[in-house]
C-alpha cells in the first residue's frame, strides 16, 4: 500500500473533507472569495467540480490499465489549476495544449452545451474508434467545437505553430480572408518547465518577441506549467522565473497562491494579451502526482519523504480548504461532489472500455492522406483570371506569349506560376528568408512582393522551425501558405515541424483540423561554382519517410508550372502537406547537352493546366522500338536524356526515358506497365546510394510484382557533396548511365 500513491492521495482528500468543520457556507453564489477578487463562490465550486472530474479520469485510466483495457496513463494529476485558464479563456481562443491539460479541457467544455468531455476523454484512453477527435489513433486533448487542435508533442514542438496562428490572426483580416475567429481572439499554448528548455520552444519564444520588436501583433499566452522537473530530471529552483521574467517584448505573470489569487493573476495575463496583442509568459507552479505516467517507477529516483511533500501540495486538497475556509462551500457539498464524480467516471470508464476499437489498416490510415483526384483537378481549373487581367498583372506581355518559343527557364516558369496562382487565389501567402525585396537567392520570387504587397509576400527571421510554424498556424486559419526553406539541407534543422506536426494533424484529428501547405525547397546537387554539402544536399530519405507527405520534384519549367498548380489544388482540396522540391542547378539552365542548344528551355503553360501525382513524363529517342527504360527525376532526368542520345548515336540503341515528377507517392503502377513494355529498367537516382532516394523502392516493387526483365540502378556515392570539381567523384554522371545501360542490355541478351 505504501507505493499505491493514487489510493494515498484519494484517501487524504477524503479524510480532510470528513474532518473539516465549518459553520456552513457564508458566501452567496455571486460573492467573491475575497474582497476585490473576480472569482465568485459559484465559479469556485464549478472549478472544483472540473478539477475533481479531471482527477478521476486519471484514476480511471490507471484502474483500466490493471485489466489491460487502458492504453494511456500520462495524467493531469497535480496540474489541475490549469482549469483556471480554461475557465477564463473563450471557446474561440485557439488552444494548443500539452498532455497534462485535463483540468483545462473540463472547464472549457463546461461552457459548450451538450458536451461530454469526461466520456470523450475515456474513449481516447481506451483507444476507442468512437473517440470524437482521434478515433482511437492516440490519446490527445482536442476538439473541433472547442477550438483545440490535437497535439501529440512531448517536447514543445507545438509552440511554433501556436506562434504561427497568433501571427496570422491579424494577417488574415489584413488580406481579407475570413478565419472564423473574432478580431480580439488570442492563442493559448501550454507546456511544461522541462520543455521550456527545448530548442523548438526557444525558437517560438524568440519569434514571438521578434514579431513584437518589428511592430507586428503577437497575441499569444504562453502557459508554463512548472512542476519542477521532466520525468526524473529536476528543473533548477527558480530557473523558469530567472529565464523568462525579464525578457524584452515578453510579459511575465507568476500565478501562485490560493485559487482566487491564481484566478486573478490569470485574468490579468489574459486581459493583457487581449488588449496589447503582445505575448505574455504565464508561469503556473504545479505539482506532478503519481509519476510521469503509470509506467514510471517514481520511487527509483525520489524518496518517500519527497513524494509525500509533493502530495501535500495537491491543488484539489488546497482548493477544497480554500472553499471551506472562505465559506464558499460546506465540507458535505464537496464530499458529495467527489463521491458523485467518482461514481460517474467509474461507470463511464466501464462503458468506454466496451466501445469498439480500430481493427483494420484502412480504418487506421483513412484520414492520413486523403486524395480525391477529380475534385483536385476541378479545384486546379477553377477561378482562372481573364486574359486581360493577367496581361495587366504581367505588365502587358503574358509569359506564354514570348516571341521565341520554348524560351522559359525552370525559375522563370515557377515565378510566373506563383504570380498566376497568387492572383487567382487570395488566400495564398508566400514567405521565407530573403524572398521579399530580394526576390529570393535564385530570383525565383522576383517581383511577387511588388505585385501582391508585403501582407502576402514577406521575409521571415532566419529560423526554419519558425517558418514552418508560421505555415501551420496560418493554414489552420484558412490561408494557403507557400513557405520557402532556402536550401534542402536547412530543412533538417526543422524537420519535425513536418514529420511530427504538420503531417500528423489530419491523422490525429480524424481530418477535423487541417494545415494545408506547399513548402518550396530548393535542393539537390550539381550547382556549378557554388557548393559544399549545405548547398548541394542530395538526400531526400528523411522526407520520403514521412507518411502522407507529398513530394513533387519538377525537372523542367513547363512541368514545374503545372505541378505547382496541382500541388496547390491538392493542398486546398484535400488539406495535404506538399514539399515542392526544386532542383537548384536547373533553375537557370538553358541547354540539354551542348552549349547553345536551348534544349532545357520550355514554353510557359497558361493556367489552368495542371499535373497531379501519377502522371509521368515520357521521352522517346529515335531509332526504333526502345530496348531500355531509364527512370529518373530532376538533374538525373537531364543526365538520362543526355545518355539516351549517346546510346542512340553511338550504339544504335533506342531508349525510353521517364520523368517520375512525383517522388511520394511514386507513380508505381504506371512504372510497372512501362517496365513490362520495354523489358530492361535502369533507375537513375541522383541521391546517395543509402540516402533514401527512390531506386530501392522502384526496384523492390518491380521485383515483388513479378517483373521478369533485367534491372539496375545508378546512384550517387555515400558521401557529402564536396566543393568544386571534386563533385564529379561522388555524383552521378552521364558516362555512368551510358555504361550501366550497355551492361544491362548485354545481360539481357545473354540471359
Amino acid at each position: 500500500m505504501t507505493w499505491d500513491r493514487v489510493a494515498v492521495v484519494e484517501a487524504t482528500l477524503d479524510a480532510f473533507l470528513e474532518a473539516a468543520l465549518a459553520p456552513g457556507a457564508r458566501l452567496g453564489r455571486g460573492d467573491p472569495l475575497r474582497p476585490g477578487s473576480a472569482l465568485t463562490a459559484r465559479m469556485a465550486i464549478e472549478l472544483f467540480e472540473d478539477q475533481v472530474l479531471s482527477r478521476q479520469l486519471d484514476v480511471a485510466a490507471r484502474e483500466l490499465k490493471k485489466t489491460n483495457r487502458s492504453f494511456y496513463t500520462i495524467g493531469s494529476a497535480g496540474h489541475e489549476q490549469n482549469a483556471v485558464v480554461g475557465a477564463q479563456l473563450r471557446i474561440d481562443d485557439p488552444a494548443f495544449l500539452h498532455y497534462r491539460s485535463g483540468g483545462f479541457m473540463m472547464s472549457r467544455a463546461r461552457r459548450l452545451a451538450g458536451s461530454t468531455p469526461a466520456f470523450d476523454s475515456l474513449l481516447g484512453i481506451v483507444a476507442s474508434s468512437e473517440d470524437p477527435i482521434a478515433q482511437g489513433r492516440h490519446k490527445v486533448w482536442g476538439s473541433r467545437a472547442l477550438w483545440v487542435p490535437p497535439q501529440t508533442s512531448t517536447i514543445a514542438s507545438h509552440l511554433p505553430k501556436a506562434v504561427g496562428l497568433a501571427f496570422s490572426l491579424a494577417r488574415t483580416r489584413r488580406i481579407g480572408i475570413e478565419s472564423g475567429l473574432p478580431a480580439d481572439a488570442i492563442v493559448l499554448c501550454s507546456f511544461g518547465d522541462a520543455s521550456a528548455n527545448h530548442a523548438t520552444a526557444l525558437a517560438a519564444f524568440n519569434t514571438a518577441r521578434y514579431a513584437v520588436r518589428i511592430g507586428l501583433p503577437m497575441p499569444i499566452l504562453f502557459l508554463c506549467e512548472d512542476n519542477g522537473g521532466g520525468i526524473s530530471v529536476p528543473t533548477p529552483s527558480g530557473w523558469i522565473a530567472e529565464t523568462f521574467a525579464s525578457q524584452a517584448h515578453l510579459g511575465y505573470v507568476h500565478a501562485a497562491g490560493a485559487v482566487d489569487e491564481i484566478w486573478d493573476s490569470v485574468a490579468g495575463a489574459i486581459s493583457a494579451v487581449r488588449a496589447t496583442r503582445q505575448p505574455v509568459f504565464l508561469h503556473l507552479p504545479t505539482v506532478r502526482l503519481w509519476g510521469h505516467a503509470g509506467s514510471d517507477a517514481e520511487q527509483t529516483y525520489r524518496s518517500l519523504a519527497e513524494i509525500e511533500e509533493i502530495e501535500a501540495g495537491d491543488p484539489i486538497l488546497a482548493n477544497a480548504a480554500r472553499l471551506i475556509e472562505t465559506g464558499a462551500a460546506r465540507p458535505d457539498q464537496l464530499r458529495a461532489i467527489v463521491r458523485d464524480t467518482r461514481e460517474r467516471v467509474a461507470a463511464a470508464a466501464e462503458e468506454a472500455a466496451r466501445r469498439p476499437r480500430l481493427s483494420t489498416t484502412a480504418a487506421v490510415v483513412a484520414p492520413m492522406a486523403p486524395y480525391h483526384p477529380d475534385r483536385v483537378a476541378a479545384r486546379a481549373a477553377a477561378s482562372t483570371l481573364e486574359v486581360e487581367d493577367r496581361r495587366d498583372l504581367f505588365g502587358g506581355l503574358l509569359p506564354e506569349e514570348s516571341s521565341t518559343p520554348n524560351a522559359r527557364t525552370l525559375a522563370g516558369c515557377i515565378n510566373a506560376a506563383l504570380t498566376d496562382e497568387m492572383a487567382r487565389r487570395p488566400e495564398l501567402i508566400v514567405f521565407g528568408e530573403d524572398l521579399g525585396l530580394k526576390g529570393g537567392v535564385y530570383n525565383v520570387t522576383n517581383g511577387l512582393q511588388r505585385r501582391f504587397g508585403a501582407a502576402r509576400v514577406f521575409d521571415t527571421l532566419l529560423d526554419e522551425t519558425s517558418i514552418l510554424g508560421i505555415a501551420q498556424g496560418a493554414a489552420q486559419l484558412g490561408l494557403l501558405p507557400i513557405p520557402e526553406i532556402q536550401y534542402l539541407a536547412y530543412l533538417h534543422n526543422a524537420l519535425d515541424q513536418l514529420r511530427g506536426e504538420a503531417a500528423t494533424l489530419q491523422f490525429f484529428s480524424s481530418d477535423q483540423f487541417r494545415n494545408p501547405m506547399v513548402v518550396r525547397v530548393p535542393g539537390l546537387a550539381y550547382q556549378k561554382g557554388f557548393g559544399g554539402h549545405f548547398h548541394n544536399d542530395n538526400s531526400i530519405g528523411a522526407l520520403r519517410d514521412i507518411p502522407g507527405l507529398v513530394i513533387a520534384c519538377p525537372s523542367r519549367g513547363d512541368d514545374a508550372a503545372r505541378m505547382l498548380r496541382g500541388a496547390i489544388a491538392m493542398a486546398l482540396e484535400d488539406g495535404r502537406v506538399v514539399v515542392f522540391l526544386e532542383p537548384i542547378a536547373l533553375y537557370h539552365e538553358k541547354d540539354l547537352d551542348t552549349d547553345g542548344d536551348a534544349g532545357w528551355l520550355s514554353s510557359y503553360p497558361p493556367p489552368p493546366e495542371a499535373l497531379l501525382p501519377g502522371e509521368l513524363g515520357h521521352y522517346e529517342t529515335d531509332g526504333g522500338e526502345p530496348r531500355l527504360l531509364i527512370v529518373s527525376y530532376a538533374n538525373g532526368l537531364r543526365l538520362s536524356l543526355q545518355a539516351a542520345q549517346r546510346l542512340r548515336a553511338e550504339h544504335g540503341t533506342a531508349s525510353r526515358v521517364l520523368d517520375l515528377r512525383w517522388l511520394n507517392p511514386l507513380p508505381i503502377e504506371e512504372l510497372r506497365i512501362q517496365a513490362r513494355e520495354v523489358g530492361s529498367v535502369l533507375v537513375v537516382d541522383e541521391c546517395r546510394r543509402t540516402g533514401g532516394g527512390v531506386a530501392d523502392a522502384i526496384v523492390a516493387d518491380l521485383a515483388e510484382h513479378g517483373f521478369a526483365g533485367r534491372m539496375a540502378s545508378v546512384r550517387a556515392v555515400d558521401s557529402f557533396v564536396p566543393l568544386g570539381t571534386a563533385t564529379s567523384a561522388v555524383l552521378v554522371a552521364t558516362n555512368q548511365i551510358v555504361e550501366a545501360g550497355l551492361q544491362l542490355l548485354a545481360q539481357a541478351v545473354t540471359a
